[in-house]
């Protein structure tokens, strides 16, 4: 069966959305069957991963693809009359062994009845099969496309819907930037997704559409969004680095433990190269590469020399930044098969 990994910080520009598709290419160039879903009603995943140029290009998409989107596959559940779940239909990419479920504006619709959902189930038990139809809906969806892992990109909210989506999976990890607010959100992070899964115990059982068991497990954090020095973070960006670094282990993992939400520091260290516990990857800022990157639908590290598309001294500094970003991606990827064991 295949496995849920959420990218969710309530912090927003972290990079998720480019995390989730670069990851979830160097997945697929390890053999694994991906499938990337856009979970935010922004659509920048759906966008980045179709190469989309603006609003007509989405209005094209959904005109001729009325039923391939996240939103479109769970409504069903959210209708007045509540029907059944189908497996929602996705669309290939251009990486072979990874297909994209779009996202939608209409996201945002079912927040509201998703909060009631969530606040009023008991006394009004058809609401009940809410909170379980996202993560219903993704497994049913990568099991008939036979995939190895789901990798959800989440919109920086703490509403109803994004609970939803993170009870439904089975592991998450935290992208994070190199700043004060991001280490405000670990903060935050540690007194909020407890207690996003100790209200789940009622969509637990009894209900068509279930929540799984036990509340996803963390498996690390991301350092990234940093400007690179010497092989490593600028000395700037380390300070906070290291020091969101020690809340995680100081407050988050301890917060999330006490529920069984977290891997072990002995299980992280067994199973990744992280340069300290909880502390997946180091990604530096793409700069230069990152055009390029959008313009050919393809991560950094994934570009040809042609595709550089430079000569000379740039071209070979240009080269060596791919390189770097391919060997980081690549660990990352094998710390991802290793702690899901996908």
């Amino acid at each position: 069966m295949a496995k849920i990994l959420c990218l969710f910080n309530h912090k927003g520009g972290v990079s998720k959305t480019t995390t989730t598709f670069n990851l979830g290419w160097a997945l697929a160039s390890l053999g694994k069957r991906v499938l990337i879903v856009d979970g935010d009603p922004q659509c920048n995943l759906t966008g980045m991963v179709l190469g989309f140029d603006g609003k007509d290009d989405f209005d094209d998409f959904y005109l001729n693809n009325p039923d391939a989107n996240l939103c479109s596959a769970l409504a069903p559940v959210f209708s007045p009359t509540q029907g059944s779940l189908q497996p929602a239909k996705v669309v290939p990419t251009s990486r072979s062994g990874m297909w994209l479920l779009p996202g939608h504006i209409d996201l945002s619709n079912y927040e509201a009845q998703m909060a009631v959902a969530f606040t009023t189930a008991a006394a009004l038990p058809a609401l009940s099969n809410m909170p379980g139809a996202v993560g219903a809906l993704l497994r049913m969806t990568a099991s008939q496309q036979e995939t190895d892992i789901v990798l959800v990109d989440m919109s920086p909210s703490i509403g109803a819907f994004n609970q939803a989506m993170f009870l439904g999976a089975d592991y998450f990890f935290v992208p994070t930037s190199p700043d004060y607010f991001c280490l405000l959100a670990v903060d935050s992070l540690s007194k909020v997704l407890p207690k996003w899964n100790a209200v789940a115990a009622q969509f637990r059982s009894g209900v068509t559409y279930a929540l799984p068991a036990n509340g996803p497990k963390f498996i690390g954090m991301i350092s990234q969004k940093y400007r690179p020095r010497s092989g490593g973070p600028a000395k700037s960006f380390q300070r906070w680095i290291d020091e969101i670094k020690g809340r995680v282990n100081s407050s988050l993992v301890p917060a999330l433990a006490a529920q069984g939400m977290s891997v072990s520091e002995t299980e992280f260290q067994a199973a990744t190269s992280g340069d300290s516990p909880f502390n997946l990857a180091n990604i530096a800022d793409f700069n230069s590469l990152i055009a390029k990157s959008q313009e050919k639908q393809k991560p950094p590290f994934a570009l040809t020399d042609k595709e550089l598309g430079e000569v000379g001294t740039v071209l070979d500094t240009m080269k060596k930044s791919r390189d770097d970003f391919q060997a980081v991606f690549k660990t990352l990827a094998n710390s991802v098969v290793n702690l899901t064991g996908i």
